[in-house]
């Protein structure tokens, strides 16, 4: 048996008005999110709300953060994202308070079954509980539960759940040792 792309059917395709709702997404993160024009977190807070998103207050929002879908989004209270970070959220993805996802971070829900010849899509939700902090430029794919006040070091990926008040490194990420806070 081969791949065989021309069978994928993109089973759960958006209808025409969750396509119009994107495309009013893709329009408004173009101008407000993807870009170095330093617009107030508020505003960007309440344009994520206005499109579903369900945002905390005080949450930190650095320029050129990607957000596929705002309302499969998420967000506790005093949650920092920092720029170039990525949350392509084909399903749901949930940031509790206090947490921090680094510059350059990939949070990404969507995966292909290469055991099948359609190639067909897989989603699962990321849950990033209160306190974690995820690395620059390090990656956590769908089905994850990052523990509280877990450590994914810079460059770092996981596809595994994370325990509360590690550190963990590497591809795959392991634990290097545990996380004392002062």
């Amino acid at each position: 048996m081969k791949t065989d792309l021309s069978t994928f059917t993109g089973e759960g395709s958006p209808g025409i008005q969750a396509k119009l709702m994107y495309f009013l997404w893709l329009i408004f993160s173009n101008v407000f999110f993807l870009t170095n024009i330093p617009y107030p977190n508020r505003l960007k807070v309440n344009l994520l709300r206005l499109f579903g998103a369900r945002i905390g207050d005080h949450v930190v929002i650095k320029p050129w953060v990607k957000i596929k879908f705002p309302w499969k989004l998420q967000v506790g209270n005093y949650v920092w994202i920092g720029e170039e970070a990525w949350i392509d959220n084909l399903s749901e993805v949930i940031i509790y308070d206090h947490a921090c996802i680094s510059q350059g971070a990939l949070l990404i829900t969507g995966n292909h079954d290469y055991k099948k010849s359609s190639f067909d899509l897989i989603t699962r939700n990321i849950v990033i509980e209160e306190g974690a902090w995820i690395g620059a430029k390090s990656m956590v794919s769908g089905g994850v539960r990052v523990g509280s006040h877990s450590v994914l070091t810079v460059g770092s990926f996981t596809s595994k759940d994370l325990a509360p008040y590690t550190i963990n490194q590497g591809n795959p990420a392991q634990v290097v040792k545990h996380r004392e806070i002062s």
